[in-house]
């Protein structure tokens, strides 16, 4: 498999607030590769963002290149990725970002910290996964488990000894870094007999809530403490993690389990009388979804403020979703009456340019390589959560939307019922954004905006837009450059789910896009 170092997960990066990072990556694999660092926001330097062909051209085998950044005005917990094709199956790690010495964390210090990575295994390439489902145009290959920090747990066969453990002492607050790195699933994750504390998402600080089901996304990260019990329980608990999905395709509808030991027991006693497991809520329980994801508040502080745009300069309605695509002549497909699975923003499925976006806006060669059309409305109308159109085709196209900077910018997504209604985790690069509302159904322009929270919505870099429903975001395209958005379901990537957002520049030189690094790779 494809590793960085030799590790599974990745070498943890711990960073402060402020920090330069600096990380030359050599490409010693026959595949093409780049790195994303997922969430960081990259001021005037998306040359160091990562995702191929948006940003940079990927990096060659037997060739280097160094992702050179610095980080302003973040700190939590975020994580790096391979971003071309399904190579972060395998190509992920945890990156943390401690505030600034002196600065205090806004809940109690906690006694240590824990990055919980949640993956996705196959047993075969995922490429070839991926490959495979590209060229039938059928749904690919399901993975055979999940895993916590690298390792599926003993709820599956013959894999008891590859457990993770955390093991804590009694009467402790323990930070809990969640990062889910899984390829195509939303996950339930919760801790026998033990509440959580939700303090953070996306390197986000929240309003603290207790719960006992925490719903991550891919892409997405949450921060939570863990209160140990006061005294040492004769028992081992399991952590959990299973999918939430909705969608009509196949699943890999398995559980990865963790173990929370307390150090006492385990020294007297190397099998505690009771293993105690929690209950997570149904495969398909979107309203214990939506439970979870409505608590989310800003913390909106003096100190850490929710700079929600109070007024709007360009407003946008996507539908996001999936379609389908002809079988070219002489080629049986398998996907839906002999077609192809495609998935598009707005009836766009996007078509991978010759070069990449970043470079020919840069360059000024963008008439060759992207038209500026891309739909600020859907095409044609319809029921989007209702019955679909007999016309599930998508048009195939490598167009952006593009803002003059410092637009504040209003986007509602809209989930579509083609080939089923299902949650889609959307990713921003370049840009936090704030929720400001979101339901089910279809989107009501007349209605729903009343309903909006621009007090303290929370700030994401990735938002779940219900399964049936849609979420409506607000953000400040303050960030000379070109900004991918794209479903942090790999498979939906694969099939198109995908657009950009060029910012121009400002008329400051601190509002410029940088000039691009001498070793930017080459297509």
């Amino acid at each position: 498999m494809v590793t960085v170092n030799g590790q599974f997960p990745g070498p943890k990066i711990v960073v402060r607030e402020g920090d330069r990072v600096v990380v030359k990556v050599v490409n010693h694999v026959q595949n093409n590769i780049t790195i994303h660092w997922h969430g960081i926001r990259q001021f005037r330097n998306g040359w160091a963002d990562g995702p191929a062909y948006i940003t940079q051209c990927p990096i060659q085998t037997g060739h280097s290149y160094v992702y050179d950044f610095t980080i302003v005005g973040q700190r939590g917990t975020l994580w790096w990725h391979a971003h071309h094709s399904w190579l972060r199956a395998t190509v992920y790690g945890p990156l943390v970002i401690l505030p600034n010495r002196g600065i205090p964390y806004p809940f109690p210090k906690p006694y240590k910290e824990v990055p919980i990575l949640f993956g996705e295994w196959f047993n075969e390439d995922p490429e070839a996964v991926i490959a495979q489902a590209l060229q039938t145009g059928a749904g690919p290959n399901v993975s055979e488990a999940y895993t916590i920090n690298g390792l599926p747990g003993p709820l599956y066969n013959c894999t008891a000894k590859d457990t993770f453990e955390l093991k804590v002492k009694p009467g402790k607050t323990y930070l809990l870094r969640l990062i889910n790195a899984a390829l195509n699933d939303d996950l339930f994750f919760s801790i026998a007999n033990h509440s959580m504390t939700v303090v953070e998402t996306d390197a986000s600080y929240v309003k603290p809530f207790e719960t006992d089901t925490i719903l991550i996304g891919p892409g997405e990260t949450t921060n939570i403490l863990l209160h140990t019990k006061p005294a040492s329980p004769n028992a081992t608990f399991f952590m959990l993690a299973r999918p939430y999905n909705t969608g009509l395709g196949a699943i890999d509808n398995t559980t990865v389990a963790g173990l929370l030991d307390y150090a006492s027991t385990s020294k007297k006693n190397p099998f505690p009388a009771l293993l105690l497991k929690p209950t997570l809520p149904a495969i398909n329980d979107t309203a214990a979804a939506a439970n979870f994801s409505t608590k989310l508040r800003s913390l909106a502080s003096t100190q850490f403020p929710a700079n929600v745009p109070q007024s709007v300069d360009r407003r946008f309605y996507f539908t996001v979703g999936l379609g389908t695509s002809p079988c070219p002549k002489n080629q049986t497909c398998q996907g839906p009456n002999g077609t192809k699975f495609a998935a598009s923003i707005n009836n766009v499925s996007f078509a991978f340019p010759s070069m990449a976006l970043l470079q020919a806006h840069y360059t000024e060669q963008s008439k060759e390589v992207y038209t500026s059309d891309f739909p600020s409305n859907p095409p044609f109308q319809f029921n989007y959560t209702g019955t679909p159109p007999n016309n599930t085709f998508v048009t195939n196209a490598t167009k952006v939307v593009v803002l003059p900077f410092n637009t504040s910018v209003e986007l509602v997504m809209q989930d579509t019922n083609i080939q089923g209604t299902e949650s889609h985790p959307l990713h921003l690069h370049g840009n936090n954004f704030y929720v400001v509302g979101q339901g089910f159904g279809n989107y009501d322009p007349t209605k729903d905006p009343a309903k909006f929270d621009l007090v303290h919505p929370v700030e994401r870099n990735t938002v779940g837009v219900p399964s049936g429903g849609w979420a409506a975001i607000r953000f400040r395209a303050d960030n000379p450059g070109v900004w991918l958005m794209h479903c942090h379901f790999d498979v939906h990537l694969s099939w198109g789910l995908r657009m950009a957002w060029v910012v121009n520049d400002g008329p400051l030189p601190s509002q410029k896009l940088l000039p691009p690094p001498s070793d930017l790779p080459k297509c």
